[in-house]
């Protein structure tokens, strides 16, 4: 049967319900928000002379949720007008209507009575083959199906999403014993595909796969901390980004996901799993009781492991919890050589390596940690699931991993750490010695471009994808075995069916000099015998811009000519990807500014990821954008004014779009920007499909009929008059204190380009005019010492100084 999602119920509106819905009308798709209605009026409704039975009052729970969800920071929607496709309402008056929705998502306080009871409700009425799921972080599912229908244990499953759901992108699927396989296939590839999941298939025990294993790090981290002394500060420098986790860390995550959240998942577990041979890590620490006794349970509380204080002269500061003491102390930042050394290591894995091989303290605690790791996730095979992919995709999605737990163990070499494990007592389930006795020397492995993981139960390696989707999960390094061309900084790659795939591996993705040489090698190269080029890569971000170390250094010696001809090659290679023979593709994701915005502003096409942050930010360090940026949006004002009566309210908003220095907050923002164009470039919900969906659209492109375009002359620029309402409304700015003196400096040069100079009257210029225009501004701003001390400012880590 064929199944459309045309409306969904979400039934609770609390942290997680509001948010579930935000995203799915996010992606499109009406909401039904349904809670409960309130017992007693407010006093500001007494006031109003309203009665229980108004709605302002039914719905009063259910619509301040929705509010406060939508003033969050991050943005739990896509864009401000998704919350048009949600409607509230309560459980007395609209449990109805949830006749009309095609899956229903129960979201209500974690309790199985309390679930079951409205599950009651919702069976009486819904309508039969409409699909219902429940979000729980541990309840198990077949507990919540006694009583129902045989229709309804059919269509019912487990779907825990993570919080908060737009950003967090694991959904776990835990069908019951009941629940038809047709309806676990569908979940997977909604919340895939429509959702932008990483959807993994979970087994119903306790806590499932992310918070079993992810708890089970926090707590032996914990028991670690008790064995070595480390204090909260040396195990924050310890456990986030320097080993691939997030930035929050342990105990930050911890006062982040609630305190008591952590404790009563973990005594769920020691609870619930008996033959669990870790299970003692799980009982918490008395000073862990402790801050949930003081109700000292993180951010929710206004304190647990960190306490932000006030100063006395006002400003804010962040304090941290002396574990000996139970009292907050000033923030010390600890050194560790073993870390010290492994900073400069830029490749993640070869970075865990030096780490584990440290001989301090650090090295001893991170060989503890993943032996420890290790050990664990081998016995949760086949407990919690029967792959191996399955609980590292769990913990990267769920947890922010860079890479999982097994992953982590080739990195380090399996039978090389499974010595050394066993050396220092830690226990392996059997059926690794047997995988290496077999000849197996890696859990993972990649043939012909797909990712392969060892499987215990069939002791054969295994897709990690659903068969016959591998090609909607190409990832470049995959292809690796198919090198066409490389330099230091880039590398360019046979995707297959006649394709190229760019991807280049500088911090933060930053472009320059072997970068350009890479996308014009990569061109040229396709339009010798390829059908085009995607550029897209795998790392945390697409790209952070332009390597402003260079324009500094260059700027700073006063090498001018040098910085031209940089200049000059940065815009060459943008009007090549532009004016190729051959198509070429974007697909971004993540952080996608300054020059690799403009890059996305001339290729042929952009597919990037629902979360791409994509922007012109030059002006923040007192720059134009000078590689063919502010040209485009001038090319782009042009087409969108009207022939007979220029309108500078187009040009005046692109103008403004430049000079805040504005990002988009999602890849749908980017089409209000400007930057992507509608009914052209196409947002891909999961960031893992956009490599291949990039590579599918080279060859519908190319396939087509690709024509070369034709480099335009007939560009409508404004000239004086615009000129003068912009140098207007800058001062304006400057006047009221929103902008300083180098503010309008910059902004005026931005001005000058986008008018096309101190034209007498409107004209038509070609491209390589404002391409002029625009490089001559860029190495004037160069030249100004304000912008030299903000990009000096970014160089040394911090934001760029406003002077």
């Amino acid at each position: 049967m064929k199944r459309i999602i045309k409306k969904v119920a979400v039934l609770g509106s609390g942290v997680m319900g509001s948010r579930i819905a935000c995203h799915f009308a996010g992606t499109g798709v009406p909401v039904l928000l349904l809670d409960i209605a309130p017992d007693e009026l407010t006093p500001v409704e007494k006031a109003k002379g309203l009665t229980p039975d108004h709605p302002a009052v039914k719905n009063r729970i259910v619509n301040d949720a929705l509010a406060a969800a939508l003033k969050s920071n991050p943005s739990p929607v896509y864009t401000k007008d998704a919350v048009k496709k949600i409607t509230t309402g309560n459980f007395t008056d609209n449990m109805k209507d949830i006749a009309g929705c095609d899956w229903v998502i129960e979201v209500v306080v974690e309790r199985l009575d309390i679930k079951q009871r409205v599950l009651a409700e919702v069976e009486k009425f819904r309508k039969p083959g409409t699909l219902i799921t429940s979000n729980t972080s541990g309840i198990p599912i077949h507990l919540m199906t006694e009583g129902r229908s045989e229709d309804f244990k059919k269509h019912f499953c487990g779907t825990h999403f993570f919080n908060p759901p737009r950003y967090l992108r694991l959904l776990e699927i835990i069908p019951s014993p009941y629940t038809d396989e047709a309806v676990v296939d569908f979940l997977m590839e909604y919340g895939d595909l429509y959702l932008g999941k990483t959807t993994v298939l979970c087994k119903d025990t306790p806590a499932f796969i992310a918070n079993r294993v992810g708890v089970y790090s926090m707590a032996l981290i914990f028991k670690l901390v008790e064995k070595t002394g480390l204090s909260i500060d040396e195990v924050e420098a310890l456990t986030g980004p320097v080993f691939g986790r997030p930035k929050s860390a342990t105990f930050r995550t911890a006062d982040v996901v609630g305190i008591d959240t952590l404790v009563k998942v973990a005594q769920g577990v020691y609870d619930n799993c008996a033959d669990d041979e870790a299970r003692d890590t799980f009982l918490i620490p008395s000073w862990v009781a402790k801050l949930v006794e003081n109700k000292w349970l993180g951010d929710k509380t206004g304190q647990g492991f960190f306490k932000k204080i006030k100063s006395k002269d006002g400003s804010s500061e962040i304090r941290v919890l002396n574990l000996s003491t139970l009292e907050y102390e000033p923030r010390k930042k600890p050194k560790f050589a073993t870390i010290e050394t492994a900073k400069g290591i830029d490749d993640l894995k070869l970075r865990i390596k030096a780490l584990l091989a440290g001989q301090d303290k650090a090295g001893e605690f991170y060989r503890q940690f993943h032996y420890g790791l290790f050990s664990y996730i081998s016995h949760r095979i086949p407990e919690i699931s029967d792959e191996v992919y399955r609980i590292d995709g769990a913990m990267k999605a769920g947890f922010g991993w860079e890479i999982g737990a097994f992953e982590t163990w080739d990195a380090l070499g399996v039978e090389k750490t499974l010595k050394a494990m066993k050396e220092s007592g830690y226990a392996i389930a059997p059926w690794v010695d047997d995988m290496l006795a077999k000849g197996n020397s890696t859990f993972y492995k990649v043939e012909k471009g797909v990712t392969l993981c060892y499987s215990p139960a069939s002791d054969s390696y295994v897709s990690t994808v659903a068969a016959g989707t591998e090609s909607a999960f190409l990832v470049m390094k995959n292809f690796s075995g198919q090198t066409v061309w490389k330099n230091s900084a880039a590398n360019v790659y046979h995707l297959g069916d006649d394709v190229l795939g760019l991807e280049w591996n500088t911090k933060m993705g930053t472009i320059g000099g072997e970068v350009l040489e890479g996308i014009q090698k990569a061109i040229a190269l396709a339009e010798e015998k390829y059908k085009g080029v995607v550029i897209a890569n795998d790392s945390q971000n697409f790209s952070a811009g332009a390597n402003v170390g260079m324009i500094f250094m260059f700027a700073v010696e006063q090498e001018y000519d040098e910085l031209d001809m940089a200049v000059r090659a940065f815009q060459n290679t943008m009007m090549r990807a532009r004016y190729s023979s051959v198509p070429v593709v974007v697909a971004p994701h993540a952080l996608t500014l300054g020059g690799a915005c403009e890059l996305s502003l001339h290729s042929d096409k952009v597919l990037p990821a629902a979360e791409s942050y994509i922007g012109l930010v030059e002006l923040g360090v007192g720059l134009i954008p000078g590689g063919g940026g502010t040209k485009e949006f001038v090319l782009r004002a042009a087409d969108e004014m009207h022939e007979d009566e220029p309108d500078t309210i187009t040009l005046k908003n692109r103008f403004l779009t430049i000079a805040t220095a504005k990002v988009s907050t999602s890849a749908f923002e980017a089409f209000d920007l400007g930057i992507l164009r509608k009914g052209h470039d196409e947002v891909i919900i999961n960031q893992d499909r956009r490599i291949a969906a990039a590579k599918k659209s080279v060859i519908e492109i190319f396939d087509n009929g690709y024509v070369t375009p034709v480099q335009r002359t007939d560009v409508r620029v404004a000239g004086r008059s615009a000129l003068g309402a912009l140098y207007a409304g800058i001062n304006g700015m400057w006047r009221a204190n929103y902008a300083t003196d180098h503010d309008v400096v910059v902004a005026k040069k931005l001005a000058y380009v986008m008018c096309g100079g101190d034209l007498s009257e409107p004209s038509l210029v070609s491209e390589q005019y404002l391409l002029d225009l625009e490089r001559e501004a860029f190495l004037s701003l160069c030249g100004e010492k304000k912008t030299l001390e903000r990009i000096q400012s970014v160089l040394k880590g911090g934001k760029p100084v406003r002077n």
